[in-house]
C-alpha cells in the first residue's frame, strides 16, 4: 500500500502521517546532495552541478541493479560515478580564472546528458529496489506500517551529518578544508595544498550526491526516469546556504524540504484538489524565498567561508 492510499484510507489523521513518511522519504535525496555540498564549499568551492551528479547517480545505481540484481551495488556505484564527476569538477574549477558557475553549469549538462544518453535502455524495465526497515510493525494498522517504511540510505544520513560536524570540528583534514575555504593564503603558509584540498573535498562532496541520485531511483519514487530529480541538486544549494553551512542545520533544512515536497500529495490523498500545482510547488516557493532572503545586501551570511566563489588565479 503506498503511502497516499494510506492516508485515504484513514482520513485526516492520515495527512500529518504522510507529511511525516514523505520528509524522511523526499528528505533524502536532499540530505546526502546538501551535506556533499556543505563539505564541498567549506573547502572554498561552489557546485552548482549537482544537479547532473544527482542524475548520474540515480541513473547509474538503477541500473546497475537491474543487470545485477543487487541494490546495494547499485548506491556504490552510484557514489563512484558522482566522484567521476566530482574530479571533473574539482580540476576544472581550479584552473586559473575559471569560474564555479560557469563550470557548474557546463557539468549540469554534461552529467544529466550523459545520464539521459546512457539510461535509455533502463526507463522500462524494473530493477530491485532497497530493502526498507519496518518501523511501523509495531502497528496493527496497515496505513502506519506503509507509512513508516524507512529507507536504511536515511538512517545513514541521519549519521553522517553528525559525522561531518566531527570532521569539521576534531580532525585535522577537517581544519584543512575550513582553513582552504576561509583563509586560502593562510593555508599555504601551512604548507597545505590547497588544489588537493579542494580536489578532494568536492570528490567526496559529488560522492555524497551520487548516493542521493541512488535514494531516489532505488527508494523513492523507485523508477528510473529523466525528470526524476526535479531540480533538487540546484536547490540543495539554496539549502547549504540557509543552514549557513552547518551540517546538522542541513539535516533540518533537508527534513523540511521534504516535507514542503510531501504537502500536496498528502492533501490530495484525502481529496483536496484546489491549489494542488501551488502545494506540489512549494519546494520551489521555499528555495526562491530563502534566496530572495539571503542575497538581501543588508543581510550577513553567518558561516559563510571566506573563499567562497572566488577565482582561482
Amino acid at each position: 500500500m503506498t503511502t497516499e492510499a494510506a492516508t485515504e484510507a484513514i482520513g485526516w489523521w492520515g495527512v500529518p502521517l504522510a507529511i511525516i513518511a514523505g520528509t524522511m522519504r523526499g528528505g533524502t535525496p536532499f540530505l546526502f546532495v546538501s551535506l556533499g555540498e556543505c563539505l564541498t564549499e567549506k573547502s572554498g568551492k561552489i557546485n552548482l552541478g549537482l544537479e547532473g551528479t544527482l542524475l548520474m547517480g540515480a541513473m547509474s545505481a538503477y541500473g546497475v541493479s537491474y543487470l545485477t540484481g543487487n541494490p546495494w551495488l547499485g548506491v556504490v556505484v552510484a557514489g563512484i560515478a558522482g566522484g567521476f564527476l566530482g574530479a571533473i569538477h574539482g580540476w576544472l574549477s581550479q584552473q586559473r580564472r575559471v569560474n564555479d558557475v560557469a563550470v557548474g553549469i557546463a557539468m549540469i549538462i554534461f552529467g544529466s546528458g550523459l545520464a539521459f544518453f546512457l539510461g535509455k535502455p533502463f526507463i522500462q524495465p524494473k530493477a530491485p529496489s532497497l530493502p526498507t526497515l519496518e518501523l511501523g510493525a509495531w502497528s496493527s494498522i496497515p496505513a502506519v506500517q506503509a507509512a513508516l517504511q524507512i529507507s536504511p540510505l536515511f538512517l545513514l544520513g541521519l549519521a553522517i551529518a553528525p559525522l561531518l560536524t566531527w570532521f569539521f570540528k576534531s580532525t585535522r583534514w577537517g581544519l584543512f578544508v575550513r582553513a582552504v575555504g576561509d583563509s586560502p593564503e593562510a593555508a599555504r603558509a601551512m604548507g597545505v595544498s590547497i588544489f588537493k584540498v579542494r580536489m578532494l573535498a568536492v570528490m567526496a562532496g559529488s560522492f555524497l550526491a551520487g548516493i542521493g541520485g541512488a535514494s531516489l531511483s532505488l527508494y523513492y519514487p523507485g523508477v528510473w526516469t529523466e525528470r526524476i530529480s526535479s531540480g533538487q541538486g540546484l536547490m540543495a544549494v539554496a539549502l547549504v546556504i540557509f543552514a549557513r553551512w552547518n551540517p546538522i542545520a542541513c539535516l533540518w533544512a533537508s527534513l523540511l524540504f521534504g516535507g514542503a515536497q510531501a504537502l500536496g500529495p498528502s492533501l490530495q490523498s484525502v481529496g483536496i484538489k484546489e491549489g494542488y500545482y501551488l502545494f506540489n510547488a512549494a519546494p520551489y516557493i521555499l528555495t526562491l524565498f530563502i534566496m530572495i532572503f539571503t542575497c538581501s545586501p543588508k543581510q550577513t551570511l553567518a558561516g559563510a567561508p571566506g573563499a567562497l566563489g572566488k577565482e582561482d588565479g
